[in-house]
């Protein structure tokens, strides 16, 4: 074991190792798991995933199929991911996996790294939404590591019920009640460009709208032949960065304020509306319990008050590496992770940001309100995969074009243009037909 944690430490120096979670593993102790029959497998998680949830998961997992779960910290985002392509690469990889699902699950070349999971009963329960976004023809290599998050506003009711306001339909609507929560003195929209990502929210969200006026855009942008600068619906993103920050209606200090300072603004009211993915009220709970279900959720408008539907991220994937001694004790793993039991030792410690991907799970009576206010978009069937989940290709250097556009550097017409070229990179890279 010793051995194991010095070679790991040569390959991934930023990862924190936290052990097994309830046991150490000496040699001594390894002796007695093996006469017990005792496996024990390692997984690799980012430091945002290894929630309580997780954790009542893999106690439950121990306690019936005697299964130890040794879990592996790692920073999450571009880091991250360049940790877990390293340690494919370098043979030094755990032998379950929690990755992205969608285009950067094509980054580690799952052909090769992955287990195929299409043939094993349990992947019966799981969406087909959710299976398109971790397969690639008749393969689908994960399943869902928890449940899904809208890309969309997030909204203070007290603020909206102090002024009167309603749930807006149309763009038109949102840019109406911006103002008067403008002449409220209160903030209309919170920009939080200090976490770079938070950037993009507006142009992301607006992806059910873009596949709405234009059905085919993903296949197109893929096989490059759309480009969000010559396409109107796709352009609107970028519009709609541009326009929020000319009519003046985010903090004055959008450029440096943080994911974290957001979310208190947001839930004291200092900000009405904060476009942002719903996995952020995981963190409103555990900062401001008693405010949480202050604050729900509403889709991205697009020009049209009959096309209103949720841009949606799926979870993130659990996978088994290709390469581990322990596969069928894995798939054994697995299958109790999304299983009833499993599921119910997940909600019983953290509460879902969405809705689930696993057949018959419904919103719990006790979800976050901003929860309860996705279920009717995917009870009517108003909802679309980001596009990033649809399409492998996305650029590496949205977050920075999308702050110039919304910080009044770039026009949304440059904006796009300068994405375009941006994702050719990637396309090139992944080998895609009709890129150079």
């Amino acid at each position: 074991m010793k051995a194991f944690k010095m070679k790991l430490a040569k390959v991934m120096a930023t990862t924190v190792v936290l052990g097994t979670i309830l046991a150490g593993c000496s040699s001594g102790e390894k002796a007695s798991s093996e006469k017990d029959g005792q496996v024990t497998l390692t997984i690799g998680i980012s430091d945002t995933s290894n929630t309580p949830g997780f954790k009542a998961v893999v106690a439950e997992i121990e306690k019936e199929l005697n299964i130890k779960t040794e879990v592996e910290i790692r920073p999450g985002g571009p880091e991250g991911e360049n940790i877990v392509k390293t340690r494919l690469a370098t043979g030094e990889m755990t032998d379950l996996i929690v990755f992205n699902s969608g285009s950067l699950l094509k980054t580690i070349n799952p052909e090769q790294n992955l287990v195929d999971l299409s043939k094993e009963p349990f992947m019966d329960t799981v969406m087909d939404t959710f299976k398109g976004t971790v397969s690639d023809k008749d393969k689908v290599w994960g399943v869902p590591f928890n449940t899904t998050s809208a890309g969309a506003w997030l909204y203070n009711k007290k603020v909206y019920e102090k002024l009167g306001l309603s749930v807006p339909k149309t763009w038109a609507d949102l840019m109406a009640n911006n103002e008067k929560i403008k002449q409220a003195g209160i903030t209309p929209v919170i920009g939080s460009f200090g976490t770079s990502w938070n950037s993009q929210l507006i142009l992301l969200a607006d992806y059910y709208n873009v596949q709405a006026l234009e059905p085919n855009f993903a296949e197109d942008f893929t096989n490059n032949k759309a480009k969000f600068a010559k396409s109107p619906a796709a352009l609107r993103g970028f519009e709609k960065l541009e326009e929020v920050y000319k009519k003046g209606f985010m903090n004055k200090d959008f450029n440096t304020l943080t994911y974290d300072q957001a979310i208190q603004m947001l839930v004291e009211g200092k900000g009405a509306q904060w476009p942002m993915l719903s996995s952020a009220l995981a963190t409103m709970e555990e900062k401001f319990p008693d405010k949480v279900n202050d604050i729900g959720i509403f889709a991205q408008p697009s020009d049209k008050a009959d096309v209103n539907g949720l841009t949606v991220w799926m979870p993130s994937g659990i996978f088994i590496n290709s390469k581990s001694e322990k596969i069928e004790a894995a798939k054994k793993w697995i299958e109790f992770y999304i299983s009833e039991k499993g599921l119910a030792a997940y909600a019983s410690k953290s509460k879902a940001v969405g809705p689930s991907v696993i057949e018959g799970s419904k919103v719990a009576d006790d979800a976050y309100e901003a929860v309860k206010d996705m279920q009717p978009y995917f009870d009517e069937g108003k909802v679309a995969p980001a596009l990033e989940f649809v399409s492998p290709v996305k650029g590496a250097n949205l977050p920075q074009i999308a702050a110039e556009v919304g910080g009044g550097i770039t026009k949304a017409k440059k904006g796009a243009e300068m994405y375009d070229k941006d994702v050719e990179k990637q396309a090139v890279q992944l080998g895609l037909p009709g890129w150079k």
